[in-house]
């Protein structure tokens, strides 16, 4: 039997490094929940790419929910976050809920992107996971955005009031004490009236968060309302914003 030539065991010895590397256990383990039951966000399709993308990047696992029927304390225990990308209306059954507490009263995550604050209104207990629910918003347009939290990382894209084209959510008051604010808008850069809608003639406000963070019945939440258009899902300084905050509700780590 010939001997194999030096360039052939390089080959192989890449080969078997990469087998290697591939059969490593990702960083963790993350579910991505898209149903809907009332609007259906175009950016949806977009915004999976875009975290299966980001979970290569960053070596972590990305599972997309086939089923509501999985939702179980086995089904969930092999995950540390779940996130919720434009979801809308009741999703999820009583047994399926239940098993959704018990898997953040676990120690385990949830993050939230745009209208998973228009999702499961008359579950209290996700309300308060959220920890501010939509109510309504003006018409798609751009407006400046500034950070908050300048100890949070995935922020540093947000400086000098970046403009910022998106669907700008007004929520309702908190629905828990403690929540961390990330990112604000600043109303005077954009229209905040909607015809026929409460917002019409509104008080500007000093505060308007549109992300924030935290720890809430054992577990940890992260909420961003950023998210409507699909080109956001494209945007680096959107993707660096959505991976801190994935990061910290399946790990605890900033």
């Amino acid at each position: 039997m010939r001997p194999l030539k030096k360039s052939s065991l390089l080959v192989w010895a890449t080969i078997l490094m990469h087998f290697s590397i591939f059969a490593q256990s990702k960083q963790f383990k993350a579910l991505l929940v898209t149903t809907t039951r009332g609007f259906h966000h175009e950016s949806i399709h977009t915004g999976v790419q875009a975290l299966q993308e980001l979970g290569q990047k960053h070596f972590f696992e990305v599972a997309l929910l086939q089923s509501q029927q999985e939702i179980n304390d086995r089904f969930l225990e092999r995950f540390h976050v779940i996130i919720f990308l434009n979801t809308t209306g009741n999703i999820f059954d009583t047994v399926q809920q239940a098993a959704m507490e018990r898997f953040i009263r676990s120690g385990k995550g949830f993050v939230g992107i745009h209208s998973a604050s228009d999702t499961e209104y008359e579950w209290e207990w996700y309300t308060k996971l959220v920890g501010r629910m939509f109510v309504t918003h003006p018409r798609v347009q751009t407006a400046k955005v500034f950070s908050l939290d300048n100890s949070f990382p995935g922020l540093q894209g947000f400086t000098n009031n970046i403009l910022w084209t998106d669907e700008w959510y007004e929520f309702t008051p908190e629905k828990i004490s403690g929540l961390n604010y990330l990112l604000g808008v600043d109303e005077e850069s954009y229209s905040t009236v909607k015809k026929g809608s409460h917002v019409s003639g509104k008080e500007k406000s000093s505060l308007h968060p549109v992300a924030w963070y935290h720890e809430y019945d054992g577990g940890r939440s992260f909420y961003t309302a950023l998210g409507h258009l699909p080109a956001v899902y494209h945007n680096v300084v959107f993707l660096d914003h959505l991976y801190a905050g994935i990061r910290w509700a399946a790990t605890g780590k900033k």
